[in-house]
C-alpha cells in the first residue's frame, strides 16, 4: 500500500512528516527509529523547500513474508517530475516495522489542532528518544567510569611492571657484579697457586728470585725489588732502601709509602719515599720461621693497588719466603753433605803397573748427595782394594753412613780376607748398624805378581772389562744382594785375569741408569764408550780418559743423583810385570 503527498509548502512539508511518523507508530516502529526517520525526513523536506518546486513524498509499507517476522515501512522523496536534472536518485528511507498487519491509511492532519496533536505527538517520540539516549550515555558513562577504573589499573600496572623491571635490572647488575667479583677472586686463587707452585718447586734460592719478577710484573707490579738480609752484593751493600722497607723489615708489618692513603688491608701507610716520592711502593717483609730472611719491595702497574690485589700479594710474599728458606735451608744442607762427601773420598795410592783414575759428581737436583763412594788402599800383604758403593738415602745421614762403612772396610781389610768375605763383614754390620738403610757396592783386589783380579759384588750394577785388544765384557756372575737386608747371606769371589791394556771400570748407578730406560742401556753406551777408546788415550791419559767417558754417558742425564767411575788399567809398559808410575799423576777432582 502507497500514498503519495504533495510537497509546496511549509504546511505540507509539516504534514508529510506528520503523516510519516503516524504510519512508523501504526506500524509499531520503535520511537528511536521514529525519531531517527522524522529527523531524516525533516531534513530532505527542508532541503526540498530550499530548492524550491513542487514535491511528493510517497509512504509504501510491505506486509511481512509467511518466513519473515516484520514488515518494512519505505518513505521516498522524489521531485513531483520524477526525476531531478542532475539525475540524483529520489532519497529513500527505509525501517523495520515489528508488528504484523496492515496499517491504517495515513492521517494527514488538515487544521491547526490536528497538527498541533501531531507534533506534540512527535515531541513525546522525541521525548522517550531522549529518554533513551539518557539511559545509554549512563550506561555510556557507566562504561567510561569502568574503563577509566581498566585504565588506572592498567597504569598501576605497568608501575608495578616497571618497578618489577627495575629491580630485576638491579638484580641482574647485582649478579654481574657479584659473578666479576668472583671470577677475580678465582683469578687471583689460580695465580696464587700456580705462582706458589712455581716458587716451591725449586730448591734454589738464586731461581726462586729470578722468578719472582717474572710472575709479577707488569699485571701485578711494575717493578719488583727483593733485599735480602744476608745475601747482598758486595757491591750493593751501600745501596740505601725506602724507609718503609726499612720499618717493614723493622715491624714485620707490611708498609705503604705515597703522597695519598694506600687503604690496603693489613698495610701500614706512610709518607712517599724519599728516594722516589712519585712512586708508591709497597714493602712485604718476607718472613722465616727464625728470622726475617728481607723486604719485596713492589711498585703499582697503576696509580694504584686494588685492595684485594694487595691482600694476594702479601700472601704471596708470605709463600715466597717459605720457598726461599726451605731453598735456603736445603743448599746449607747440600752443601754440608758435599763437603763431608768430598772429605771423606780417599786420594788414590800409586801402585807400580796399575793405573787409577776417579771421578765423583755431585747431584744438581735435590738434596740426593752423600750415598755414593768410592776408596783405594793396600792390605798388608801389599794388594790393592778398589771399592766404590751406593747407599740408599741422601743427605748428611747418608753421607754419614758412608764414612762408617768405608771405616768398616778399611778395619776388615787389615786382617786380609777376599773382595766376597769383606762385603759379607760389611753386610753383618750395617744390617746391625741401621736395619732401615741398605747399601750396594762392587770390590775388586789387585794382587802383586798376580795378573789374576779377584771381584765380588753385592746389589751393585756389573763391573766392565775393557780387554787390550778393545774389546768389552760385562762382568754380570751372580752377585750377593744388597748390604744390610734382613737376610743371611755368604758372598762369592770371582776372578778374571787381567792382561796388559786392559782397563777394568767400576761406577754407580747415577752413570747408567734413566728412569724412563732402566740400566742395561746404559751399561751398554758404557761398554760403548770403552770399546770406543784408542788404546794409546789410556795409556797416556787415564784421567782424560776418564772425563771423555762422563760427557756422552751425562749427557741425557739430570744429574738427581751422585755419579762415581773409577778405571783401573793395567799398564802396558810393564810388559806383564809391576810398574810404577809417578807419584800424584792420578789424583781426585
Amino acid at each position: 500500500m502507497t500514498h503519495t503527498l504533495w510537497i509546496t509548502t511549509v504546511t505540507d512539508a509539516a504534514r508529510a512528516r506528520v503523516a510519516a511518523v503516524r504510519a512508523a507508530a501504526a506500524y509499531g516502529v520503535p520511537p528511536l527509529e521514529r525519531v531517527r526517520l522524522a529527523t531524516a525526513l525533516s531534513a530532505r523536506l527542508r532541503q526540498c523547500l530550499t530548492e524550491g518546486g513542487t514535491w511528493t513524498v510517497g509512504l509504501g509499507a510491505r506486509a511481512p513474508a509467511p518466513e519473515e517476522d516484520a514488515g518494512t515501512l519505505h518513505v521516498a522523496v522524489a521531485p513531483a517530475g520524477g526525476t531531478r536534472d542532475d539525475g540524483e536518485p529520489p532519497w529513500r528511507m527505509s525501517v523495520t516495522c515489528p508488528e504484523a498487519g496492515a496499517p491504517p491509511d495515513p492521517v494527514v492532519p488538515d487544521d491547526t489542532a490536528l497538527l498541533a496533536e501531531a507534533l506534540l505527538g512527535a515531541d513525546e517520540d522525541t521525548a522517550v528518544a531522549l529518554g533513551r539516549l539518557a539511559e545509554q550515555e549512563e550506561l555510556v558513562a557507566f562504561h567510561r567510569e569502568e574503563l577509566h577504573q581498566t585504565n588506572q589499573g592498567v597504569l598501576a600496572l605497568h608501575a608495578d611492571l616497571d618497578a618489577a623491571w627495575r629491580a630485576q635490572r638491579e638484580a641482574f647488575a647485582a649478579e654481574r657484579a657479584a659473578r666479576t667479583e668472583a671470577e677475580e677472586a678465582r683469578r687471583r686463587l689460580r695465580f696464587l697457586a700456580d705462582a706458589s707452585a712455581l716458587l716451591t718447586a725449586s730448591l734454589n734460592h738464586e731461581e726462586i728470585l729470578r722468578r719472582l719478577p717474572d710472575l709479577l710484573v707488569p699485571q701485578y707490579a711494575d717493578r719488583v725489588d727483593v733485599w735480602l738480609f744476608d745475601h747482598e752484593d758486595e757491591r750493593l751493600r751501600s745501596a740505601p732502601h725506602p724507609a718503609a722497607a726499612v720499618l717493614a723489615a723493622r715491624t714485620g708489618r707490611p708498609q705503604y709509602a705515597a703522597d695519598h692513603p694506600g687503604d690496603l688491608p693489613g698495610v701500614d701507610d706512610q709518607p712517599p719515599s724519599a728516594l722516589n716520592p712519585g712512586r708508591p711502593l709497597l714493602c712485604v717483609p718476607l718472613l722465616a720461621r727464625r728470622a726475617p730472611l728481607g723486604v719485596l719491595t713492589l711498585s703499582p702497574p697503576g696509580a694504584r693497588w686494588d685492595p684485594d690485589d694487595a691482600v694476594m700479594l702479601i700472601e704471596l710474599a708470605r709463600r715466597a719466603s717459605v720457598a726461599l728458606d726451605n731453598a735456603r735451608r736445603f743448599e746449607h744442607n747440600r752443601d754440608i753433605a758435599e763437603t763431608l762427601q768430598r772429605a771423606l773420598l780417599t786420594e788414590l795410592p800409586t801402585t807400580p803397573g796399575l793405573r787409577l783414575a776417579a771421578r765423583y759428581l755431585p747431584a744438581t737436583h735435590g738434596l740426593n748427595i752423600g750415598g755414593d763412594w768410592y776408596d783405594a788402599f793396600r792390605q798388608p800383604d801389599g794388594s790393592l782394594i778398589t771399592v766404590i758403593g751406593d747407599v740408599t738415602g741422601h743427605g748428611l745421614h747418608a753421607a754419614v753412613m758412608m764414612s762408617q762403612l768405608r771405616t768398616a772396610l778399611r778395619a776388615y781389610a787389615v786382617d786380609g780376607g777376599s773382595p766376597g768375605r769383606l762385603l759379607t763383614r760389611l753386610h753383618v754390620f750395617l744390617h746391625h748398624l741401621q736395619p732401615d738403610l741398605f747399601a750396594t757396592a762392587v770390590i775388586a783386589r789387585f794382587s802383586p805378581d798376580d795378573p789374576t783380579v779377584t771381584w765380588a759384588a753385592a746389589g751393585h750394577p756389573p763391573p766392565v772389562l775393557r780387554l787390550p785388544d778393545g774389546r768389552v765384557r760385562v762382568l754380570d756372575a751372580k752377585p750377593g744382594a744388597m748390604l744390610g737386608i734382613p737376610l743371611r747371606q755368604e758372598i762369592e769371589d770371582h776372578t778374571v785375569r787381567l792382561s796388559p791394556g786392559a782397563t777394568l771400570a767400576l761406577y754407580t748407578d747415577g752413570l747408567v741408569e734413566r728412569r724412563a730406560r732402566g740400566i742395561d742401556p746404559g751399561i751398554d753406551r758404557l761398554a760403548a764408550a770403552l770399546e770406543a777408546f784408542d788404546p794409546a788415550g789410556l795409556d797416556t791419559d787415564l784421567d782424560g780418559s776418564a772425563d771423555r767417558i762422563l760427557g756422552p754417558l751425562l749427557s741425557d742425564s739430570e744429574r738427581d743423583d751422585d755419579v762415581c767411575l773409577l778405571l783401573c788399567h793395567i799398564d802396558r809398559a810393564a810388559g806383564g810385570e809391576p810398574g810404577r808410575v809417578p807419584a800424584g799423576a792420578d789424583h781426585l777432582r
